[in-house]
């Protein structure tokens, strides 16, 4: 059964205009949120910052009034948390929990800290997730064109009974009630965005990409045509399929290219592939991933940063880069 949408329509964008909103963040999303809000005529925002957080000029340069996390938790009615996931423990536990006050609201970009536990909001306030689909700079500028983002939308926690009419409210104001907001459960959301980024968006994609670049090069292909096969014809054939669905693309390329998807394709993904998604979508679904997350942010993230290091020296890069300057010598 489909999930329930909801457009500018069924939304009132009056509560949250009436409402005291404070960003926690002001990263990529806290600036986009507090931005778009501010311009569907929320005037009362303010951003909450670490004192020594590199974002507090921006955020002042963009005219609003930043103060502590508990100041802010003391005087919002709504608290939109956008700050990175594994920071939401220790930032709850201890910068906002001790304000809360029955009847305020937190609303989450991404259901990860409520469905796994890492926070535990007072059965007093509401909880809800407005989570817009897209990268902040991208939806910002979505919305400045006029038009908006798909967003995913849940109620965790009612404790007002205003809970719905406020996150739908919240969502009409960055810009998604232009597109479409769809109601699901933060575990849905949770779930199918942590399978989706490791086995797709973003670990399976580098490993595809620099596993097929280097099977050519290492079998004596030149890495300019390698790169070229591999990475950059990837983004011109995902716009395919992204503008047209899987069918209306796959009828765009070429004959050969599509007669060999269908034989070879399953070859890659096959069985094997397919035993392994279902390992990692036990993971996340256990908590195992989340568990192993905050077992290295709580020990300074050095698995993390490590892997981020050794990121940086790699042949397909490499090329990247010697084309990028291919290119501007030319102009």
């Amino acid at each position: 059964m489909p999930l329930p949408v909801y457009h500018d329509r069924d939304c009132d964008l009056s509560i949250i205009r009436a409402a005291k909103v404070l960003v926690i963040g002001y990263g990529s999303q806290g600036r986009t949120q507090a931005l778009n809000a501010r311009d569907s005529g929320v005037s009362q925002i303010k951003v909450a910052l670490k004192p020594e957080s590199k974002t507090r000029t921006k955020a002042e340069a963009d005219g609003f009034e930043v103060v502590t996390v508990a100041d802010g938790v003391a005087w919002a009615d709504v608290m939109v948390v956008l700050t990175s996931d594994e920071a939401h423990q220790k930032l709850f536990a201890e910068e906002m929990s001790p304000h809360l006050r029955a009847g305020q609201a937190l609303i989450f970009a991404h259901g990860l800290s409520c469905n796994f536990g890492l926070v535990s909001p007072p059965a007093d306030v509401d909880v809800l997730l407005v989570s817009p689909k897209g990268i902040g700079p991208r939806i910002r500028d979505i919305y400045v064109a006029g038009d908006g983002v798909f967003c995913l939308f849940a109620v965790q926690q009612d404790a007002t009974g205003k809970a719905k009419g406020l996150g739908l409210s919240f969502a009409a104001a960055l810009g998604c009630g232009r597109k479409g907001i769809f109601e699901t459960t933060m575990k849905a959301e949770c779930e199918s965005d942590l399978f989706g980024e490791q086995v797709v968006l973003c670990g399976g994609t580098r490993e595809l990409v620099t596993t097929g670049f280097q099977t050519l090069v290492d079998a004596g292909y030149p890495a300019e045509v390698a790169w070229f096969e591999t990475c950059y014809e990837l983004k011109l054939v995902v716009d395919l399929l992204w503008e047209l669905g899987m069918s209306g693309g796959f009828e765009k390329i070429s004959n050969t290219a599509e007669y060999g998807a269908y034989l070879t394709g399953p070859r890659v993904i096959n069985a094997t592939s397919r035993e392994a998604m279902q390992g990692v979508l036990k993971d996340v679904q256990s908590g195992d991933f989340v568990r192993q997350l905050m077992r290295d942010y709580n020990a300074g993230s050095p698995d993390l940063l490590g892997r981020r290091a050794a990121l940086k020296d790699n042949p397909l890069d490499e090329t990247q880069r010697y084309l990028d300057g291919v290119a501007n010598a030319a102009s």
